[in-house]
């Protein structure tokens, strides 16, 4: 703990740590202390909060990982109260609720702490890009099956529309429009057509690995996997020539359309 300088410095410190005595551990009051040092003026500027000093840094991480100690020791997400988090973590709530507005908001970045990271994408090469962001779903897919935390987080976060939800706009839709730039950056390359629309192209790569990832468990996750699709796609599924007979020039003719 950092010793109190003197002058009002210190008198604040007291306060505040008399303000929330009983209510948080020791190391919160020292947290709170430091805050309160960062807060005052130095050489006549007002000094603003820093939240990536190591002591902040520490109090993100006993939190985050006693949200994850609450889940493997069996606790459901709608259980787990800031209260019970804090008292875990070893924090004070108030601790917890300046860097997180509500449980979603942790629970969310509890997921982020717990998956594989994303995958650092060129922002030049397409088809690497796609290739990469693949391979990162494929990983993702393998984690979840792998770990009982994350599939009965998962599980349990279906049910709750509000985390869905922000799981869906914070997570999912950046991948889709990640991959959707991917798509645009091939095209200008002359990698892939132009004339079909990004996204049902973006659809056609993601699709089968979403698929295998989500809704068949049992479904192989091979290493090649995002290579055999990026090929696919590519090549295309009518036969090669001499493997199969008469094909239809129209495939709306098949269809009966």
């Amino acid at each position: 703990m950092r010793p109190a300088r003197g002058g009002g410095g210190g008198t604040k410190g007291e306060a505040l740590r008399d303000q929330e005595h009983g209510q948080e551990h020791g190391q919160e009051h020292g947290q709170e202390h430091d805050r309160e040092h960062a807060r005052e003026p130095v050489h006549g500027h007002e000094r603003e909060p820093r939240r990536g000093r190591p002591r902040s840094e520490a109090a993100e991480r006993a939190i985050l990982q006693a949200v994850v100690r609450l889940l493997e020791e069996g606790e459901p997400l709608a259980g787990l109260s800031i209260e019970r988090i804090a008292r875990t973590a070893g924090v004070g709530k108030a601790t917890i609720y300046r860097r997180w507005s509500d449980k979603e908001e942790l629970f969310m970045d509890v997921l982020r702490h717990i998956e594989p990271p994303e995958p650092p994408l060129s922002g030049t090469s397409g088809l690497a890009d796609i290739f990469a962001s693949l391979e990162s779903m494929r990983r993702r897919g393998l984690a979840q099956r792998n770990s009982a935390l994350l599939y009965n987080v998962f599980a349990q976060m279906k049910t709750h529309p509000k985390l869905w939800g922000a799981y869906q706009s914070t997570v999912i839709e950046p991948r889709r429009v990640a991959v959707t730039a991917a798509v645009r950056r091939a095209v200008a390359a002359g990698e892939l057509r132009a004339d079909i629309d990004a996204e049902l192209i973006e659809e056609l790569f993601v699709g089968p690995m979403l698929l295998r990832t989500i809704h068949r468990k049992e479904a192989p996750l091979d290493d090649d996997l995002p290579e055999r699709i990026i090929r696919a796609v590519l090549e295309g599924l009518r036969p090669r020539d001499g493997e199969a007979g008469d094909t239809a020039a129209d495939p709306a003719a098949d269809t009966g359309r």
